[in-house]
């Protein structure tokens, strides 16, 4: 009874258009009071302490530093690089968004973050050039999903703070993933701008694409000093976050100089709330997922499992099929949040990396960033261009299909994922 009312209390109450981060804590504190007969402070408690660590301070840290960049100038400088390289090419503009993606997500270890950055400075370009909006609105929405899988990212500090694995390892297994996802993404875009006609831009320079990247190497260097700096023993994954967020400062105020003392304030408060919005969704997950716990949940699932099947390669199939349905209803961090207890030691008890595993759930939950009805970067690109959702999600279609290709790549050649920590995180 527990069980099903925490659920569907949780679903009504998102389909009413709540932030998922209330609808979580809101279904949780209902059943907790009524059915449990707990006292509701225990609810801000549960919040309070499933946040309370020192691997969440890398959250607000890696937020700033985005915004650093982003108001710094850094994101015009990367759209210039990206079109140095790929702009001559058919469909160039959409080829240009994918590559920025990927840089851009290798600064703002957010989803949400990237698409905004990317698609603020590039549809109404694609527009004046003669792409259709809705297809340019698609390609940044699909182009922001590798924000949370290129490191820094903000989903894999909260995976190994739940499951108590390197969050550097983490970020090195991130890598071919995100980049596998960029390149087919750019090939889809390709042939769709074959398809369409979409010529490209100017021609390919090599003294341009020497000249673009001295100007975006600053920014290029930030993920080598964050993951150099915590293999090299300098410091922490949360301190990292603590340098790259100095090192933005430093970049946009004194290097690009575009980064003034008066923008300080608004760039902080930004970060501020979207910071505060993932650790609110946080918590409200992990009093979500205490409830499921105290169901026995988690057990019982993993009874379930254990008698479907005990090969590995059919449960990572199984557990696909289920997170890219859980990445249709709430975002990754929530996800991550609920479901790492309860799918984890199923995984462990079957020989699964747990590395392995927590690279393969967020790459799967990007996924879910341009899937309705929750899809993030869908909502983004709504927002900016006012086009509404359902005419996004038609032209995104494509890129939703390579991703799967590519999640499914990924779950059957591990190295993919494990070959570059077992390289250089020892």
């Amino acid at each position: 009874m527990i069980l099903w009312t925490v659920f569907l209390g949780f679903l009504v109450i998102l389909f009413m258009g709540v932030p998922i981060g209330i609808a979580l804590g809101a279904s949780s504190a209902i059943v907790l009071y009524a059915f449990m007969k707990i006292p509701l402070i225990v609810v801000a408690q549960r919040m309070f302490t499933s946040v309370d660590s020192f691997s969440f301070i890398a959250v607000p840290f890696f937020m700033l530093a985005g915004a650093f960049m982003s108001y710094g100038g850094v994101t015009k400088r990367l759209v210039n690089f990206a079109h140095a390289l790929v702009g001559a090419l058919a469909g160039g503009l959409a080829l240009v968004v994918c590559v920025t993606g990927m840089f851009f997500a290798a600064i703002s270890g957010s989803s949400a973050a990237t698409t905004a950055a990317i698609g603020t400075a590039m549809i109404d370009e694609m527009e004046r050039r003669g792409y259709h909006k809705s297809f340019a609105a698609a390609v940044v929405a699909a182009g922001g999903t590798v924000g949370i899988v290129i490191p820094p990212s903000i989903t894999m500090v909260v995976y190994g703070s739940i499951a108590s694995v390197s969050i550097g390892d983490m970020f090195l297994g991130g890598f071919l993933p995100g980049i596998l996802m960029g390149v087919s993404m750019c090939f889809v875009s390709y042939f769709i701008a074959k398809k369409r006609n979409y010529e490209g831009v100017g021609s390919i320079s090599f003294p341009n694409i020497v000249k673009t990247f001295r100007e975006c190497v600053w920014a290029l260097l930030m993920p080598i000093i964050i993951i150099g700096g915590i293999y090299g023993g300098i410091f922490t994954p949360t301190e990292a976050a603590a340098v790259a967020a100095v090192y933005g400062l430093f970049i946009g105020m004194f290097v690009y100089r575009e980064l003034r003392p008066a923008d300080l304030p608004k760039v902080i408060l930004e970060a501020a709330i979207n910071t505060t919005m993932i650790m609110f969704v946080v918590g409200g997950a992990n009093l979500f997922g205490w409830i499921l716990t105290n169901a026995q949940v988690p057990h019982k699932l993993g009874l379930y499992f254990a008698g479907l099947t005990t090969n590995p390669l059919v449960f990572l199939m199984l557990v696909n099929l289920l997170l890219l349905f859980i990445g249709t209803l709430i975002n990754a961090s929530a996800a991550v949040v609920i479901l790492t207890p309860i799918l984890l030691p199923v995984a462990l008890s079957l020989g699964i990396d747990p590395l392995f595993f927590g690279v393969m759930m967020v790459v799967n939950l990007a996924i879910g960033c341009i899937t309705p009805p929750v899809g993030l970067d869908l909502f983004v690109v709504s927002a900016i261009t006012k086009i509404p959702i359902e005419t996004v999600t038609r032209e995104v279609t494509p890129y939703l299909c390579a991703l799967i290709a590519d999640l499914l790549l990924i779950t059957y050649f591990q190295d993919i994922i494990l070959i570059v920590p077992r390289m250089l995180g020892g």
